[in-house]
C-alpha cells in the first residue's frame, strides 16, 4: 500500500444553504476538480459558516474553507494548495495537470473582475459601459480558445491552421488553467441571466464549445454548486438597477 492510500485527504469546502450541500464557492470547486482530476482518493465535507461548527476550531482554527487535510497536515492556501498536489500527487502515478502553455493561466483572467463590477453597480447610467467591459473580457477569452495553440499548428502541411478545435483551454484535456477559470465562468452564466438578463452572446461560439465540452466531464459538472446556490449567494450582492 502506498503512502496516498494511507493518507487520509480530505478536502472541507463551504456548505450550502441547507448547510450540508455544496455551497457557492469556485476556489472550493476549483480544488474539488483538481483532486478528481489526479484520481487520488479523498472525501469532502461541507462547512456550515453559520454554524461555526467545532470541526473548524480543531482543525483549522480561523481559517474559511476551502482547506485541505492531507494525513496530519492542515493546508489554507488556495495556490499552495494547488502547488502542493501537483508536486506530491506526480507522474507517474496521477497524471500532471499543469498547462504547457502559460498563456493558458492568464485565458479569461479578467473575465471575473469584469463580471464583479458589472453586477454590483446600481446605477443604470453606468451599465451599458460596465456591460461592455465585461463583452470585452469574453472576446479576448473567445479568441484565445479559437487561435490554435503551437501544437496544434502542423509546419509540414501545405494549409494553414486558423481555427483551433480544442475542448479546452491548454488542449484536449482538463488542466489547472480550467480548474480555475471553468467555475467562475459558470457562475457568470448564471448570475448574469438571472439578475441582469444577460446571457454570453452565441457569437462567441468558442466559449460556448468550451463549456459544452466542460459540462459533459463529470470532474466539472458534478463538482458545480446547484444554480438556486449561486442565485441565492449573489441575492445580496447583484444590485438591482435602480
Amino acid at each position: 500500500m502506498s503512502d496516498q492510500e494511507q493518507l487520509q485527504v480530505e478536502l472541507f469546502v463551504k456548505a450550502g444553504s441547507d448547510g450540508q450541500c455544496i455551497g457557492n464557492c469556485p476556489f472550493s470547486q476549483r480544488l474539488f476538480m483538481v483532486l478528481w482530476l489526479k484520481g487520488v482518493t479523498f472525501n469532502v465535507t461541507t462547512v456550515d459558516m453559520k454554524r461555526k461548527p467545532e470541526i473548524l476550531k480543531d482543525i483549522a482554527p480561523g481559517a474559511q474553507p476551502p482547506f485541505l487535510l492531507y494525513g496530519t497536515e492542515v493546508r489554507t492556501d488556495i495556490n499552495k494548495i494547488e502547488e502542493f498536489l501537483e508536486e506530491v500527487l506526480c507522474p507517474p502515478r496521477y497524471p500532471k495537470l499543469a498547462a504547457r502553455n502559460p498563456e493558458s493561466n492568464t485565458a479569461g483572467l479578467d473575465v471575473f473582475a469584469k463580471f464583479s463590477a458589472y453586477i454590483k453597480n446600481p446605477n443604470p447610467a453606468l451599465n451599458q459601459t460596465l456591460e461592455k467591459g465585461l463583452l470585452k473580457a469574453l472576446r479576448i477569452l473567445d479568441s484565445y480558445l479559437y487561435t490554435p495553440l503551437p501544437e496544434e499548428i502542423d509546419e509540414n502541411s501545405a494549409e494553414d491552421e486558423t481555427v483551433s478545435h480544442r475542448k479546452f483551454l491548454d488542449g484536449d484535456e482538463l488542466t489547472l488553467a480550467d480548474c480555475n477559470l471553468l467555475p467562475k465562468l459558470h457562475i457568470v452564466q448564471v448570475v448574469c441571466e438571472k439578475y441582469r438578463g444577460f446571457k454570453i452572446p452565441q457569437e462567441f461560439s468558442g466559449i460556448h464549445r468550451y463549456l459544452k465540452n466542460a459540462y459533459q466531464r463529470e470532474e466539472f459538472s458534478s463538482t458545480c454548486p446547484a444554480a438556486n446556490e449561486i442565485e441565492l449567494a449573489y441575492a445580496l450582492v447583484a444590485k438591482p438597477l435602480k
